[in-house]
C-alpha cells in the first residue's frame, strides 16, 4: 500500500497537470509542419476551451486539488495554441477534407448543412476569439454576481465537466459511420486510456477531496475512451469511403 499510496500522490498528479501538453503538442507541431489542419476539427479546442475556462471559475467556489486547477490552466493555454495554428492552416473552403470534420455539418445532395449563425464555423479568425472573449466575461459577470451561491457552484461543476466528457463522442460516431478507425492514432488511443487510468486512480483513491462532478464525468470519459478501443480492435484501420472519397476519422 505505501508503493500505491506514493504513486497515486506523486505521479498521477504529475501525468493529470502534463496531460494538455503530452496529448496535443504533436497535433500542433504537426498542423504547422505540414501547413495544414486538414481532418483536424476546430470542435475539439471548442469543447477544451468551454470546459476549461468553466472549470478555472469553478475553482473559486469548490476549491478542487490544485493540480487539476493547474491542468485547466495548462489546458486553456495549449488549446489557445492548437485553435490559432488550426486556424492559421485551414484549407480553402469547398476543399474535401472539410467533409471530414466532426460537426462540421452533413451532406444533403451537394448542400452543405451549416449550424445556426454558421457557429464555430467561420471562415474569418475574428469571431472565434470574440466569442472566447465573450463567454469568459459573461462567466466572470456570473462569478460575481452569484457566484457564492453552492447551487451555482455545483452547476458550474457538472456543465464544465460534463462538456469535457463528450470529447470523444465526434470519434465514436465518425468511426460508427464510417465503419474505421482511419486517421485515428492508436498513441492518441493510448494515451487517453493511459489518462482515464490516471485519473480515476487519482479521483477515488487520493486523499485530497475531489467533488462528485470530476468522478462521475471522468467514469463516463473513460467508458467513451474503453469503446473506442472497442471500435479499434473491431475496425483497425481499414479503408473507408464516401462518394468515392476516403475519409478520415478525426485525430484528437
Amino acid at each position: 500500500m505505501g508503493l500505491i499510496s506514493w504513486l497515486i500522490t506523486h505521479i498521477a498528479p504529475v501525468f493529470i497537470v502534463t496531460s494538455p501538453v503530452t496529448s496535443y503538442t504533436d497535433q500542433i507541431y504537426t498542423m504547422h509542419r505540414t501547413r495544414s489542419s486538414a481532418g483536424f476539427s476546430l470542435d475539439i479546442p471548442l469543447i477544451m476551451l468551454v470546459a476549461s475556462i468553466l472549470k478555472l471559475f469553478y475553482w473559486i467556489g469548490a476549491r478542487y486539488d490544485t493540480s487539476l486547477l493547474i491542468q485547466a490552466a495548462l489546458m486553456v493555454v495549449v488549446q489557445l495554441v492548437m485553435l490559432h495554428v488550426a486556424l492559421q492552416n485551414r484549407p480553402l473552403p469547398g476543399a474535401s477534407s472539410t467533409l471530414h470534420q466532426p460537426f462540421a455539418g452533413s451532406r444533403e445532395g451537394d448542400t452543405h448543412v451549416k449550424r445556426p449563425f454558421n457557429f464555430w464555423q467561420w471562415r474569418p479568425s475574428r469571431p472565434y476569439w470574440a466569442f472566447l472573449g465573450y463567454y469568459t466575461a459573461i462567466l466572470f459577470v456570473l462569478q460575481l454576481l452569484i457566484g457564492g451561491s453552492p447551487s451555482y457552484t455545483a452547476l458550474q461543476g457538472y456543465v464544465a465537466l460534463g462538456i469535457e466528457a463528450t470529447l470523444p463522442l465526434p470519434q465514436i460516431l465518425s468511426n460508427q459511420r464510417n465503419r474505421s478507425c482511419k486517421g485515428f492514432r492508436l498513441s492518441v488511443l493510448a494515451n487517453w486510456l493511459l489518462g482515464d487510468t490516471m485519473k480515476m486512480t487519482f479521483f477515488f483513491l487520493a486523499e485530497s477531496s475531489i467533488p462528485w462532478s470530476f468522478k462521475l464525468c471522468g467514469l463516463f470519459q473513460a467508458c467513451c475512451d474503453s469503446y473506442l478501443g472497442v471500435q479499434y480492435w473491431m475496425y483497425g484501420e481499414g479503408d473507408a469511403t464516401l462518394d468515392g472519397l476516403s475519409k478520415e476519422a478525426r485525430i484528437s
